[in-house]
């Protein structure tokens, strides 16, 4: 009997969810794990909060030996774990019924994204018998986390209820960060290169606050780890549910409600660093969680991408510009009530 259930088991696909805050560096990570594959047959999902898919249109242009377009699925304008019946299962299968099925899934979810929604429904008929959730990797945006920008004072919470027990003081950011973390089956702590060893021991007692089991953390830089360390966890996640609690445990579903998403169209720009620097100050100025997406630069034939967390932004020149096309777009995720026509004027201001 043991021997026909593992016989079984070793017959599923392993799938790995990568989850994180918005800008954690899930999209690097990703790229450097398909760098190291080794030939190995990956499959990647990308899932995205907004219309627009920037995280999917950079795995395409990473130039990787093995990765195939066909090899990248890309969900947009939609959380998965609020669309599991219409977009992830149909998505799945037809996956794992290619003639030439992957030997491992990877699922890049968006950053507002509660990741148990998503391993409940590797209990879906169907799909339970051909796949396995391998491991859930959250990752952990150090500097932020650090900075407070994710995490909650218990003590000033309980303060002002105590002031006014009328006030609701759930923090939205704050909740998907725990389920995040507790859905984890291993936490990579990335961009340590920005903090000192005390800011980064911080960091890590949080974690250990939050999660009230034991976890692996590993440190990491720009997300290199060696794809042995994510793959081949072997946690079966989908059938360990309960030690996975949730804000939302006990609720059929949640909203989005909290955040909001754009795109704007901004003009060819004069200057790649006068645009970073233009860049921040509007995050700064609206208070925007995440921006990210492409430019055309005066001068330049690549096309310039960026992608911002707060006010820190990175670049890189990374594949040719086609045609006349000199138009850029950029996404703007920020909390509900942004102020979407003054971000959108600023933007286009040069």
């Amino acid at each position: 009997m043991s021997q026909n259930i593992a016989a079984s088991t070793a017959k599923k696909i392993p799938v790995t969810i990568i989850t994180g805050f918005l800008g954690a560096g899930k999209t690097t990570l990703l790229r450097n794990l398909l760098s190291r594959s080794n030939g190995r047959r990956i499959a990647i999902v990308v899932n995205e909060f907004g219309s627009l898919g920037i995280d999917g249109e950079i795995l395409r242009s990473c130039g990787i030996e093995g990765c195939e377009d066909d090899d990248i699925v890309e969900l947009t304008n939609g959380c998965l774990c609020c669309t599991v019946a219409d977009d992830f299962i149909p998505t799945m299968e037809s996956l794992i019924d290619r003639p030439n099925p992957p030997e491992h899934i990877v699922i890049e979810t968006s950053g507002l994204a509660l990741p148990k929604p998503l391993l409940k429904a590797f209990s879906w008929p169907g799909i339970r018998t051909r796949m396995t959730v391998d491991g859930v990797i959250t990752l952990v945006d150090a500097p932020a986390v650090a900075n407070g920008r994710f995490a909650d004072d218990p003590e000033a919470v309980a303060l002002q209820r105590q002031e006014d027990p009328s006030l609701d003081h759930d923090n939205p950011l704050a909740e998907v960060y725990e389920d995040q973390l507790n859905a984890a089956d291993l936490v990579v702590l990335n961009k340590t290169d920005l903090l000192d060893e005390a800011a980064l021991a911080l960091v890590e007692r949080n974690i250990a606050d939050v999660v009230s089991r034991k976890l692996v953390t590993l440190r990491a830089v720009e997300g290199r780890l060696d794809p042995a360390i994510l793959l081949g966890i072997g946690a079966a996640a989908e059938d360990d549910l309960e030690k996975r609690p949730s804000n939302h445990d006990g609720a059929d579903d949640h909203e989005h409600d909290d955040f909001e998403s754009f795109v704007v169209t901004v003009p060819e720009q004069k200057s790649a660093d006068d645009f970073l620097i233009h860049l921040a100050e509007v995050a700064s100025k609206y208070d925007i969680l995440r921006m990210k997406g492409f430019a055309a630069v005066t001068g330049k034939k690549m096309r310039l991408a960026v992608q911002g967390v707060g006010t820190r932004f990175r670049h890189e020149f990374d594949v040719p510009l086609s045609g006349e096309h000199r138009e850029g777009r950029i996404v703007v995720i920020g909390q509900h009530g942004l102020d979407r026509a003054a971000i959108e004027a600023d933007l286009m201001r040069l």
